[in-house]
Order: C-alpha cells, then sequence, then structure tokens
C-alpha cells in the first residue's frame, strides 16, 4: 500500500468555495458497499434510506473563531491561527510573521498582550495570553475558513452545523453541514435516532500525508468523547439491531476509539485520540457513514477506502465528477451504506 494509491485529479473548479443553500439542497451519492450499486440523490431525502431503530451519530463540536491578529512592539502585523488549548492562558498556535521568537510579546488587536514561550515545529509556537483569549473572541476572532476556500464567508454560522455546541474545533465536521433543524426534526418522527459525541478537530485534518508509505505517517492527535448517555443510546440500539450510522469521519474515529477494548459495543470515553484507519481496519461499531469528498492523499480518503474499499471509493470519486458533484467541505455528501 502506498500513499500514491490514494490519490486522483481534481481540477479546481470541482472545490465548492460556498455553501449550498439551503444546507439540505446540496447533492447526495449513494454507495451500496456490497453491491456497488450508485444512486444519485438530493441530501435532504437521506430518509429513504434509513429505517426507524436506526442511530445517526453527530459531532456537536463548534468551531472557535481561532484567527486573531496581533502587532509586534515595532507595529509590524502578526497573524495568530490558535489550534489546540493547553490550559486557561496558553495555547498551540501556528503564527504568520518574522522574529517571533521565545519571549517576544505581541499585542492582540483590541485584545490582550501574549508571550511566545515556546518554538513548536514549523511556524508552530506556544503561545501564553496575559489573560484568558476567549472572552474576545467576539470581537477579535475570525473563523478560519480550510485553505483552499477563497470565497468570503457572508454568515459564519454557515461554517457551523446547526448542532455545534462545544467550542474547540479549528475546523468544522462538514459531513453535518447538511443538515437542517427541519430535517433532523422529520427523521426523528420517522423514528430515526440521533446522539452526541465530541471530536475537537485540528487543522491537520486537510494536511495531505507526505510519507511514500502511509503507515509511517504520523496522525494528528485530537480530543474526543463519548458520554455515558451517547454511550449508552449507541449500545441499545445496536442491540436492538438498529444500524449506527457515523455522521462524518469524525464521528467515525470517535466511536471506534471508545470501542477499542470490545468487538461490538462502546464504552464511555474522553481523552486525547490518534486513531489512524487504514484499509484493512475491522470497524467495530459503525455500520453506515455520511461523508463528503475528502482530498487526495489525505487521511480521511484512505478512512473512507477502508470502510468502502479503495478502488470503490476512487470509481465513485471519477462518477462524481463526470456527474458534476462539488467536493470538500462546502461541496456534496456520500451515504456509504
Amino acid at each position: 500500500m502506498q500513499t500514491s494509491d490514494f490519490d486522483y485529479d481534481l481540477p479546481e473548479a470541482f472545490i465548492a468555495q460556498t455553501p449550498a443553500e439551503p444546507r439540505d439542497a446540496s447533492r447526495l451519492l449513494v454507495l451500496d458497499r456490497q453491491t456497488g450499486q450508485i444512486t444519485h440523490r438530493v441530501f435532504r431525502e437521506i430518509g429513504d434510506y434509513l429505517h426507524p431503530g436506526d442511530l445517526l451519530v453527530v459531532n456537536r463540536t463548534r468551531v472557535i473563531p481561532a484567527r486573531i491578529y496581533a502587532r509586534k512592539p515595532t507595529g509590524g502585523r502578526v497573524e495568530i491561527l490558535l489550534l489546540r488549548r493547553r490550559d486557561e492562558l496558553t495555547w498551540e498556535a501556528l503564527v504568520g510573521g518574522k522574529g517571533l521568537r521565545v519571549g517576544k510579546i505581541v499585542g492582540v488587536e483590541q485584545g490582550p498582550e501574549a508571550e511566545i514561550v515556546e518554538i513548536l515545529n514549523g511556524s508552530g509556537r506556544l503561545i501564553r495570553f496575559k489573560e484568558p483569549i476567549e472572552p474576545y473572541f467576539p470581537r477579535v476572532g475570525n473563523v478560519p475558513l480550510p485553505p483552499y476556500i477563497h470565497e468570503k464567508l457572508d454568515d459564519p454560522e454557515r461554517y457551523q452545523t446547526v448542532y455545534a455546541r462545544e467550542p474547540g474545533s479549528a475546523a468544522a465536521p462538514t459531513a453535518g453541514l447538511h443538515f437542517t433543524p427541519r430535517l433532523i426534526e422529520e427523521l426523528k418522527g420517522r423514528g430515526i435516532g440521533f446522539a452526541e459525541v465530541t471530536l475537537h478537530v485540528g487543522l491537520d485534518t486537510f494536511a495531505p500525508v507526505t510519507e511514500a508509505d502511509p503507515g509511517l505517517h504520523q496522525i494528528h492527535t485530537e480530543w474526543c468523547e463519548v458520554t455515558p448517555e451517547a454511550a449508552e443510546t449507541i449500545n441499545r440500539t445496536r442491540q436492538a439491531g438498529g444500524r449506527v450510522i457515523a455522521v462524518g469521519t469524525t464521528s467515525v474515529r470517535t466511536l471506534e476509539s471508545a470501542a477499542a477494548g470490545s468487538k461490538s459495543l462502546v464504552s464511555p470515553f474522553s481523552g486525547p485520540t490518534s486513531l489512524y484507519i487504514l484499509p484493512g481496519y475491522r470497524f467495530k461499531i459503525v455500520d453506515a457513514m455520511i461523508t463528503n469528498f475528502h482530498l487526495p492523499k489525505s487521511t480521511l480518503i484512505m478512512l473512507v477506502s477502508a470502510f468502502a474499499g479503495r478502488e470503490t471509493v476512487l470509481d465513485a470519486y471519477e462518477l462524481a465528477k463526470r456527474e458534476g458533484y462539488r467536493f470538500y467541505s462546502f461541496g456534496d455528501a456520500m451515504l456509504l451504506m
């Protein structure tokens, strides 16, 4: 298995720059893993493929407005992208600007001062603020869109799921962007359940695998949680014969991390996960998956390939291109049954 096995050509015109309106008007490619049959639908019709007693597991993380700007004492501007909070005052971040050595003090525009306390890899820095930065987010924070989106987003809430509750992500769990409150209520009315888990998404999710052997790649670690209530709902669904349908790769990784000690059940779980799913992985919990179309040579397309088969997935991607589907974060969706 080589990283190049997960490569495909995608002209820039296929990369969605704006979200569909309304959310559930995006297209839905339905792939039957057993037969390879593909059906083209609209996302709001997803209920046609779900049954009473099925359970949709969503990631309730919320993207924080993590891109902020600061000034050096000389007046030079610094861009700071907050990635992960270490404690009340200290964050891992990516910085843009020269001379940002240990001990350098910068002043957040309309916010507190911050000190560079450690140099991490590349442009990574450990930054300690003089006071908590979160209360300043409404005034100084900007939602960090993925690097391949170049259009300005008029409504920042369109890069949040409608059920986002727990702040902590640097990127949205994009498979969930297609759900509307009305669609959720309609599905519940059909007897389809919902359970919420949390995984705070890091920016490394967009990073391609650079090693020729994907097994040598060091996957990013992200914090996730399955509460006792969610674990009980998931296990009850499985024991009753219902299907557990993960909404997004983040929900997949959370569920499979919480099932590490079991072949078919999850346990309450809270902590970091570095679960790296490659073809050959045996899924314990996830019966079906809703996901978007992913970047070439990314850990996400590898995960989807582990679930549905590499050739099947890449063939589906080629068909999606021929059919004019939109790719990546604001693009269309797949349902892998």
